[in-house]
């Protein structure tokens, strides 16, 4: 284990982040005043002072980094930005509980969208922009920023990339992964801009508008409004932002397929079109579940279609309290809260890629049963999956569910009741945001105990980075050189 590359790279990570901090000084400047000048000034310098720290004492080695180093760099990059992002809020005086701030950081950075902020609109502008760009940030991945923006990383690159980016299969674009970190970005910051400027036509101020552009295409959830995208009332901002949280849980990967003009290749993919069907059933079943509570039908599929895929692609947005909806449509949403979106995407849960494997694998083995001699090789679309790739898959979605069964349990033990405390860690370990009962689609985590709202931390953080590369942390072999 090369301890020095893992404190450069470490370092490296909070001096960009630092940066990004620093711009929230243009809204303080605007709107808020000296307080919030002097809140982003010292934190934006905290942070590179400890970047500085981590970088200064290794910047002349050569950058080696293998697969462990490189798991290193990620959690403890994630969470590291997750400290330091926390500082704003109480410099503010935003939030003033350690544990609330570090809560609503890695909520951010992590695109999970829960909130412990019991009145959002009265927070300072800078505070609600940092808010949303840590999502945005945290979307697409600030490792495959990194990559992109930094100086040829060598080898070291992909072991980053790999360890970061979420679904069974990791494929790169280009030969080079500087080169497919770029073009991700970049496609990410066009759907960003696009969202901008519809939301602004739709009727939204400047702000509100790039703030849920942020947090929209991150599938992150946090809004500027206390009764988030409800506050709007507005059938036409609801229009444009289902449709752009429909895209952004799409593997990204396709759209740099779909600009080579190879539509054919888009539309045959298996995955996406797994994703589309799913929601597009979900969303006629909860439509007409929940016609009672609505005028007419299409009023009924305006909030089902918004609320479906809120909750499918990890966002969180809020139209319509869900948490009311009758026991079907609750348990349908729960159910998309661990599928989740596509692989390659910034949506959250599973992913459909390995609910496709794991039903393909399991169809096998059932036909198995009757035709004990026949072979079979699991294919998805024309691609044949390795075994040990279903057996990874296997894997994830065991540990997947049973971690939610123990977080389940040490959340009930804190005094949460059984609905509260099961979606309130699927809907962490998902990054969806809201859960159902007393963190339902209008509520807040502000209630929860400050160990609760660290241990639920550490699940955003855990589902955000899939797992094992969290997990294997905790090895202590992984530790030794």
């Amino acid at each position: 284990m090369n301890y020095k590359t893992i404190a450069r790279l470490l370092g490296l990570l909070l001096i960009g982040v630092s940066v990004f901090m620093a711009t929230a000084i243009v809204f303080a400047v605007h709107s808020d005043g000296i307080r919030s000048i002097v809140t982003f000034s010292v934190a934006s310098a905290i942070t590179a002072g400890a970047g500085l720290l981590l970088y200064m004492p290794s910047r002349k080695e050569k950058v080696s980094i293998h697969p462990r180093e490189a798991i290193a760099v990620v959690t403890l990059g994630w969470i590291a930005i997750s400290l330091f992002g926390g500082i704003p809020y109480m410099i503010d005086g935003t939030l003033t509980n350690p544990a609330d701030a570090f809560f609503e950081s890695a909520s951010g950075f992590t695109t999970t969208g829960s909130s412990v902020m019991t009145d959002i609109e009265s927070s300072s502008r800078s505070i609600l922009y940092w808010r949303s760009l840590t999502q945005w940030l945290g979307g697409m991945g600030i490792i495959v920023l990194f990559i992109a923006i930094l100086p040829q990383l060598g080898v070291g690159a992909k072991h980053l990339f790999k360890s970061e980016v979420p679904g069974p299969i990791t494929e790169t674009l280009k030969p080079k992964l500087k080169q497919t970190s770029s073009i991700l970005w970049k496609i990410y910051i066009g759907f960003t801009a696009t969202l901008l400027v519809s939301l602004m036509l739709a009727g939204m101020s400047f702000f509100d508008a790039l703030c849920h552009s942020l947090t929209c295409m991150a599938t992150g959830g946090f809004s500027t409004m206390n009764m988030s995208i409800a506050h709007y009332d507005s059938a036409a901002i609801d229009v444009i932002l289902t449709f752009f949280m429909l895209f952004a849980g799409i593997n990204f990967g396709l759209y740099y397929v779909l600009t080579r003009g190879r539509i054919k290749d888009f539309v045959s993919n298996v995955e996406f079109q797994v994703y589309i069907a799913v929601n597009v059933v979900a969303i006629l079943l909860i439509a007409l579940n929940i016609m009672g509570r609505h005028p007419n039908f299409f009023e009924a599929l305006r909030y089902a279609s918004f609320q479906t895929l809120s909750v499918s692609t990890a966002t969180g947005f809020v139209t319509d309290n869900f948490d009311r909806y009758p026991s079907f449509s609750k348990i349908l949403m729960v159910v998309l809260m661990f599928m989740g979106g596509s692989a390659g995407s910034t949506a959250g849960g599973i992913k459909v890629s390995r609910i496709v494997i794991l039903v393909k694998a399991a169809y096998n083995e059932i036909y198995k049963a009757f035709h004990p001699h026949a072979v079979f090789a699991v294919k998805v679309g024309k691609q044949v999956i390795d075994e040990t790739i279903i057996r990874s898959v296997l894997i994830f979605v065991g540990v997947f569910i049973l971690s939610w069964v123990v977080g389940t349990l040490v959340m009930a033990s804190m005094g949460l009741d059984m609905a509260t405390a099961a979606s309130s860690v699927v809907a962490c370990m998902s990054n969806v945001g809201p859960g159902l009962a007393r963190v339902g689609a209008i509520e807040n985590f502000a209630f929860i105990p400050w160990g609760g709202k660290l241990f639920l931390s550490f699940m955003m953080i855990l589902g955000r980075l899939e797992l094992f590369t969290v997990l294997v942390l905790l090895i202590p072999d992984f530790w030794r050189r």
